[in-house]
């Protein structure tokens, strides 16, 4: 499986201050990656680099073969972020939804919506033409999904999915992603404190503790469950 990001010597600092240190990572095309570790721990720089809303001070960030280097606005378009609190225009679901898809100018915007939404288990008939104030917390956390898997992107950055959700509505979530990498080969980077519901989706899970990579330290409840995943997924055979 080829690497769609090659990370090498990859250093960020804010005001001086090293937040990240990442001598080396490849994150391969269509894998379910996850990132876990304490808050504080890099996770959040790390995305936002893999989005390509900044820039290393230091190292290389290949993407698809070639340095991003000067290329950022640019490839900002092959990647999608969900971030942990995300808003809804206001406007109606639909609208919310295909907004995304109508600046692009993509056809067919009813059908995709209703994919959309279908796959975050919400019905298009009842829920489309609803405004944004008629919607529950998690009703809105999975419109703000179904706006990004409608674009079907290449690559989705998913914050915190579940935070604040039920776990149905994690369980919802979970499907949606799984089916973005199945139907459209989707690159999934996943950032979270929810164990368990990583291990139950991701390929592979990076432990980041001070802003670099490292093994996660077992000391029982969740860290017992991610050392279960690291063991799991460094045996699986390939």
């Amino acid at each position: 499986m080829s690497a769609l990001y090659e990370l090498r010597g990859v250093v960020r600092r804010y005001d001086g201050r090293e937040v990240l240190n990442i001598p080396e990572l490849d994150v391969p095309a269509g894998i379910i990656l996850g990132l876990a570790g304490p808050n504080g721990g890099g996770k959040s720089t790390l995305m936002r680099l893999l989005a390509f809303l900044e820039v290393p001070d230091e190292g290389d960030i290949r993407y698809a073969d070639r340095s991003s280097l000067g290329r950022e606005y640019e490839l900002r378009g092959e990647v999608t972020v969900f971030p942990q609190e995300p808003y809804l225009l206001k406007r109606t679901v639909r609208a919310n939804v295909g907004y995304g898809l109508s600046i692009r100018n993509t056809p067919d915007i009813p059908a995709r919506v209703a994919e959309a939404l279908t796959l975050v288990g919400l019905d298009p008939v009842r829920f489309a033409g609803r405004q944004w104030t008629q919607l529950s917390g998690g009703e809105v956390k999975r419109v703000a999904l179904a706006a990004r898997l409608a674009l079907r992107p290449r690559v989705l950055l998913l914050d915190e999915p579940t935070a604040n959700l039920d776990r149905d509505s994690a369980e919802l979530v979970r499907r949606a992603a799984c089916e973005a990498r199945k139907s459209w080969g989707t690159t999934l980077v996943i950032s979270g404190h929810d164990h368990p519901w990583l291990q139950a989706i991701c390929d592979d899970i990076q432990w980041l503790r001070d802003g670099r990579l490292a093994e996660p330290s077992v000391g029982g409840g969740h860290d017992d469950a991610l050392a279960a995943v690291r063991k799991k997924t460094e045996t699986t055979p390939s």
